[in-house]
């Protein structure tokens, strides 16, 4: 008998998604033609022509082409209060990697992101959430490849939605996939800020690199963020950038309950998919790509790597380069 877990494993496959595409694809296609080939109307044969093309073009780029692309995109972004000694201070950030998605020949993505994220040579890399899909066993074949990201100060990270085991009904399962995770990320030595912060030194200045655990808004999310005990100890003049996978935390949390002045986000992808300007996140998020700024406080939402569904159109793969500068003149995005 199939149970609903199984069907979730199922669904969760990302090759499961482009055959469910292809069954779509097929369907449409057919009725289009019996379209065509039924009308008398020119006008009529002629759309569901250009339709049908134009359908077939979309599906291939983005099951095939678009998650395999990637690009480097480079922000910069100033503040009033940036302690001096970090102005230029460089920081890489990258997010959704969804390791589950980046099997067999997906795994070529990772690789140049990785060769792409150390050529960098940033002060800081951070990584927002989502490294794995469902078990903390995908990321067995991508450890040594993870582990050797490096950076002058260090390599972050906090945890997504994906990355808690929230889609495995059984309890003792739940807490087996826990532990292997904590040992995995042990392997992978980045610093994990589970409601924590670490400072950042350059002489007698600092700055802070707090992060929170998964915020979700949907009942289906997570919702173990803690920004009390993640800021603990912190003055209100120091200045701080906030990991934090859910872009929505920025309003519900960050924003009231705090003076971080940057926060940095992943997990909507940028909607996967997005033509002349229009994303389906756009109905979902009121941030979900890019850089956004409310009464001087800024968060940045990554389209990330990858995703369970591997396709693309529209939103490109990236890293992002974030240069922090002490100049509140200063604020543009640099293509």
């Amino acid at each position: 008998m199939i149970t609903l877990s199984t069907i979730l494993l199922v669904l969760l496959d990302p090759d499961t998604y482009i055959y469910i595409g292809w069954g779509i694809l097929i369907l449409l296609t057919v009725g289009l033609i019996w379209l065509i080939l039924r009308n008398r109307k020119r006008w009529v044969r002629l759309l569901a022509s250009v339709l049908t093309f134009l359908l077939w073009i979309a599906f291939l780029y983005g099951a095939y082409v678009g998650p395999r692309q990637f690009e480097v995109r480079h922000v910069e972004i100033a503040f009033d209060d940036l302690p001096l000694s970090f102005d230029g201070y460089t920081i890489v950030q990258f997010s959704d990697v969804h390791a589950g998605t980046m099997a067999g020949s997906r795994a070529e993505l990772l690789e140049r992101a990785v060769d792409s994220i150390n050529a960098q040579q940033a002060d800081l890399v951070v990584f927002t959430g989502d490294l794995q899909n469902k078990k903390p066993t995908e990321l067995m074949p991508f450890v040594d490849l993870l582990s050797s990201i490096k950076a002058k100060d260090g390599v972050f990270s906090v945890k997504g939605n994906h990355d808690y085991p929230m889609y495995i009904d059984d309890e003792m399962e739940q807490l087996d996939d826990m532990e292997y995770r904590r040992q995995v990320d042990d392997m992978i030595g980045w610093t994990v800020l589970d409601n924590c912060h670490y400072s950042v030194r350059r002489g007698d200045e600092h700055i802070c690199i707090a992060g929170m655990e998964n915020d979700g808004d949907a009942k289906r999310f997570p919702k173990k963020g803690n920004i009390q005990r993640a800021l603990s100890g912190i003055m209100r003049d120091e200045f701080v950038v906030m990991l934090e996978h859910d872009p929505t935390a920025w309003r519900r949390k960050i924003l009231p309950e705090c003076h971080v002045q940057l926060t940095l986000s992943g997990h909507t992808h940028g909607g996967q998919v997005s033509l002349f300007g229009l994303s389906p996140a756009g109905l979902a998020y009121k941030e979900y790509n890019g850089l956004y700024t409310i009464g001087g406080r800024y968060l940045h939402v990554s389209s990330g790597l990858s995703g369970v569904v591997p396709f693309r159109l529209g939103v490109t793969p990236e890293i992002v380069v974030i240069t922090l500068r002490r100049n509140d003149k200063v604020n543009r995005l640099i293509d």
